[in-house]
């Protein structure tokens, strides 16, 4: 097992995004006079949500990748998953900066939902298929004859 370098490149690229992301909101709420929720103003909520939608998909898609690094997967596999996922945190906000219906919103939004759902549910298949499931099945089931016996002894004592 190795340090995850490549993915801990990538996070260092999205920590700046996410700050970007922060920074806007935080100049919105000052502009607007909204220090909390988003005050009616539709340029503010869009912020707060980009910000939001950040802040759910990067760590747990990022962990999945380091992960898979620190288990091996090729570089090549590496920069492609973290590589999508920057692209999908920076179509994200632009989209929700586009008018509902427009090609903009359609290819951003859509497309960045396309990237996350789909890493997502990449990296928990690759993550899965990689575990050793013979060892934790041969560990669930010495558990449960472990747990099975104790359970009688408790029994004997209870009944003398």
């Amino acid at each position: 097992m190795h340090v995850p370098t490549i993915t801990a490149n990538y996070l260092a690229v999205l920590a700046l995004i996410y700050a970007a992301l922060a920074l806007q909101v935080i100049r919105l709420r000052r502009s607007t006079g909204a220090p909390f929720n988003d005050g009616g103003n539709e340029g503010l909520r869009s912020a707060i949500r980009a910000h939001g939608n950040f802040m759910e998909y990067v760590p747990i898609i990022t962990l999945m990748v380091a992960f898979l690094e620190m288990s091996g997967a090729s570089p090549t596999r590496i920069h492609l998953l973290m590589g999508a996922l920057v692209l999908s945190r920076l179509l994200h906000p632009l989209g929700m900066y586009a008018t509902p219906g427009s090609v903009r919103f359609m290819i951003c939004r859509g497309g960045s939902i396309f990237l996350t759902i789909g890493l997502l549910i990449s990296g928990a298949l690759t993550v899965l298929s990689r575990l050793p499931w013979a060892a934790v099945a041969d560990e669930l089931a010495d558990q449960a004859i472990a747990t099975i016996q104790f359970l009688e002894v408790i029994h004997v004592i209870l009944t003398l």
